[in-house]
């Protein structure tokens, strides 16, 4: 919406230069036109093109200039805005006795010129040395915050806001990441996810109700442990359904989108916006398997193909077993034969040991 409206904010002010501006040449030259209006109109429409195409210059400008500060830690923007006042400060100071000094009308122009360079090398002067020295004087000013030296050196980041999603909140496993020290920053809950609890909870369908109780319960809990860590967004963003709300967000924050939605992680990869799975962290934090591995393992039902019978690890990762059919319900030495990642998950596929002659006797 934004990018639409400069675009046409710099079209029609195009468009208006080209019109108003046949007014400002000298009537020698508009006598000479053979139409004014028709003048007007092709100056207009040529320059609304050139004003459309300076706006997309200034959209791209705009959008690499918001993710700068985005990824600029937040002590060094305050430290060179700072600098760069001290520096135009400094700058008309010394320039008052200039423009105070009697010139005649031949050297008029040396106050103007005098006042745009002092600006302009004094201002970048302040910005450059606030962007060299401004953290050190940060961190005399709190010089006992390890963090604060960490993140004024450029060694630590300061770590970026999360946007929780619907899904995680109801599992219940958010709660567990926080409580282990496995989340850090501010805590996002957007309105939208919030208005999209309360109408599950209200729901006639049971098992809905259900679904959203618990995620307002667990909302509740999250509140009184993070306290002011805890932010509602209550901006409302346009969109057909929570999800797009939720990218837009993300894209308006920096921050990182958690989810154990596999379109909406795909959507927002699409959009390259920083977005973690919980489904693909739970598949990273299981302990690998490798072919030719011996697992003692119990076989709890028959698998789709004949003759395959069907185990789990402690993970809940699947183990399909040739051979273990027949065997239902005991527990048998396996032998990994290979593995293979799904969408969905890890399966494991295996086969049974085979005994030693003596073993076979017995």
């Amino acid at each position: 919406m934004m990018d639409s409206l400069i675009l046409i904010v710099f079209a029609i002010a195009g468009a208006a230069i080209g019109w108003l501006g046949i007014d400002l040449f000298s009537p020698i030259i508009v006598d000479k036109l053979p139409s004014i209006f028709d003048t007007k109109t092709v100056t207009s429409g040529l320059t609304s093109v050139s004003g459309l195409l300076i706006g997309l210059l200034f959209q791209g400008l705009r959008k690499k200039l918001t993710q700068q500060i985005r990824t600029t830690p937040t002590d060094l923007i305050v430290s060179r805005s700072v600098g760069l006042i001290l520096g135009l400060l400094a700058a008309n100071l010394i320039l008052a006795p200039i423009l105070l000094l009697p010139l005649s009308k031949e050297f008029f122009f040396i106050k103007p010129i005098a006042a745009v360079i002092s600006n302009i090398f004094f201002g970048i002067l302040g910005y450059n040395l606030a962007g060299i020295h401004g953290r050190t004087f940060l961190r005399l000013l709190n010089p006992n915050s390890t963090e604060a030296l960490l993140v004024s050196e450029g060694i630590l980041t300061p770590a970026r806001a999360k946007i929780i999603d619907t899904s995680i909140i109801i599992d219940g496993r958010i709660k567990g990441l926080i409580n282990f020290g496995l989340i850090e920053g501010k805590i996002i809950i957007a309105q939208t996810v919030i208005d999209e609890l309360q109408q599950l909870a209200d729901s006639s369908n049971s098992e809905k109700r259900s679904k959203g109780r618990r995620g307002l319960k667990i909302l509740t809990e999250l509140r009184e442990n993070l306290g002011k860590r805890l932010v509602i967004n209550r901006t409302k963003y346009e969109g057909e359904g929570t999800d797009d709300r939720l990218l837009q967000l993300t894209e308006d924050t920096g921050g990182i989108l958690i989810t154990a939605d596999y379109n909406l992680c795909q959507v927002a990869e699409l959009q390259e916006l920083n977005i973690l799975n919980l489904s693909d962290l739970v598949i990273a934090l299981r302990p690998e398997v490798q072919p030719g591995e011996k697992l003692s393992l119990k076989i709890v039902r028959e698998g789709k193909e004949e003759n395959q019978g069907v185990g789990y690890l402690e993970d809940g990762t699947m183990v399909v077993v040739e051979g273990a059919k027949e065997l239902m319900g005991e527990r048998l030495e396996v032998i990994i034969t290979g593995t293979l990642q799904t969408p969905t998950g890890r399966l494991v596929f295996g086969k049974l040991e085979k005994k030693s002659s003596s073993q076979q006797k017995q």
